[in-house]
């Protein structure tokens, strides 16, 4: 039997080393011109950055440290500005049922996460409006991107607690209460 598309993902997702950058104290800490945009875009000194292999670098050496934002290497530590979540999860696959289901998002710098214990989906209320994040990586979350999140809550089943959850790595997530 093939194995599935997420096992697919799953697998390459854990092939891709990323540098330990929990682990760098470098000498010289900073600020540069960098904003990452609330709909994942980064921009340098105000322009677009337009080659998404940069983009996806730079998040490569991404790190959040007391709700802060910096580029990290062995040499420098450099604040950026961050409107929302640095990544946006742009797509999802799933496999599964129930508490058996596994969920996969892919984010717009081609992260691939399994929502689990490690790697929750939480829903923020900004406003009266439901804020849907996963968490990538070191506390690096993304923003679930709109359409995706429509598809999520169309897997929620309605709970005893008047919740709508969804399941995922045997782990539930909450996506929002009725009424």
């Amino acid at each position: 039997m093939p194995p599935s598309a997420l096992q697919t993902l799953l697998d390459a997702a854990g092939d891709r080393s990323l540098p330990p950058v929990e682990r760098w104290n470098p000498p010289r800490e900073g600020d540069i011109d960098i904003r990452i945009a609330a709909n994942g875009d980064w921009y340098h000194e105000g322009g677009l950055i337009r080659r998404f292999a940069i983009a996806k670098l730079f998040a490569t050496i991404l790190r959040v440290d007391d709700g802060e934002h910096f580029l990290v290497t062995p040499a420098e530590k450099l604040k950026i500005r961050v409107d929302d979540a640095p990544f946006v999860a742009t797509d999802m696959e799933t496999d599964g049922e129930g508490r058996a289901r596994r969920i996969l998002f892919t984010t717009n710098v081609d992260d691939v996460v399994l929502a689990d214990a490690e790697h929750p989906i939480v829903v923020e209320d900004r406003k009266g409006e439901p804020r849907p994040y996963v968490v990538v990586r070191r506390g690096l979350r993304a923003l679930i991107a709109r359409s995706v999140f429509y598809r999520l809550v169309d897997l929620a089943e309605p709970g005893a607690d008047g919740e709508f959850s969804v399941w995922s790595a045997g782990e539930r997530f909450v996506l929002g209460r009725d009424g």
